[in-house]
């Protein structure tokens, strides 16, 4: 039992949990942010668009509500909420283009650092001048050539 609790204690103060726990911190804070932005802003702009309909409330009403004699829900109403369903979707496409943004602007910045600094490239190396020896038997063999 003492060398499961070792293990869990090891396995909770690696960085990887921490930063999987800020990760999630985090993205949940986002999520707020962006269901406030679909429902605060979006919405209410697509339905001012559409004719002053709020979406979040435009719904297929299958089956009405059974309402006894003294105004009382027997039974719910059936309910498509297409609305909240539109909500949703454009909730998740702004998450996932935001995630996208993110994303490739990591890339690209980790392209950046991985780039390696180009040094100029050196200058072809010249041959070495011959030798005063070498010279004299360059002309050697050119003059037996010749005869």
């Amino acid at each position: 039992m003492k060398k499961f609790f070792h293990e869990f204690k090891e396995f909770i103060s690696r960085g990887n949990v921490m930063d999987m726990a800020i990760g999630v911190i985090i993205a949940s804070a986002f999520g707020k942010i962006t269901t406030s932005l679909v429902n605060d802003v979006f919405m209410p702009f697509i339905g001012w668009l559409i004719g002053g309909i709020d979406l979040a409330k435009l719904n297929l009403t299958l089956a009405p509500a059974v309402l006894d004699e003294a105004g009382e829900v027997v039974k719910e109403a059936v309910v498509i909420g297409i609305g909240t369903f539109l909500t949703t979707i454009i909730d998740f496409i702004l998450v996932a283009f935001v995630v996208f943004l993110v994303v490739k602007t990591f890339n690209a910045a980790k392209k950046k650092m991985e780039k390696p600094v180009e040094e100029p490239e050196p200058e072809p190396e010249k041959e070495p001048e011959p030798t005063k020896e070498e010279v004299l038997l360059t002309e050697i063999r050119d003059l037996l050539k010749n005869k």
